[in-house]
């Protein structure tokens, strides 16, 4: 996602989301996200949650570079890009993307990346740890996580 400082100056945002239990499993923000700043993402994610077996994502420069693609295939995790025009293949993480627009991008206007960084910290743990979710029966992502872990093998919707 993009969005800008009071300034004018553009930053965005790598959004990663857990398509199984809609949890938000990380928001890294920058002035610019090279695939290598995309492994590191998601090598944080992998060190606590594991490897998925796929990451669904579009076809941004980042994402369809060769470097990502290699680490994923070192890795065993495949690639499902969407068609471009097509944000509905990616459904989660589309639906997770205006929300966290909706709740953050649009209700603030930053002055700098770490006022943007602060608060999406604190809107993720509440989007994780007390937000109910109709898809998840009204539990918050961390409820359902905890009655379900590890019944399903996890897929990370990225954008």
């Amino acid at each position: 996602m993009c969005d800008s400082l009071k300034c004018g100056r553009r930053f965005r945002t790598f959004n990663v989301v857990d398509d199984f239990y809609r949890e938000v499993l990380a928001i890294e923000i920058s002035l610019n996200l090279p695939s290598q700043r995309i492994i590191r993402v998601l090598e944080r994610v992998v060190a606590w949650r594991g490897y998925p077996n796929k990451l669904c994502m579009d076809n941004g420069p980042e994402f369809i570079s060769v470097t990502l693609a290699s680490w994923a295939e070192e890795h065993g995790i495949a690639l499902e890009f969407i068609k471009p025009g097509k944000p509905t293949q990616n459904s989660f993480i589309e639906r997770f993307n205006r929300t966290y627009r909706t709740d953050i991008l649009n209700m603030y206007v930053f002055k700098t990346l770490n006022e943007v960084r602060e608060l999406t910290e604190k809107w993720m743990t509440e989007y994780n740890e007390e937000r109910p979710n109709d898809a998840l029966n009204d539990l918050t992502p961390w409820e359902y996580l905890s009655k379900h872990e590890q019944a399903e093998t996890s897929n990370y919707g990225c954008n």
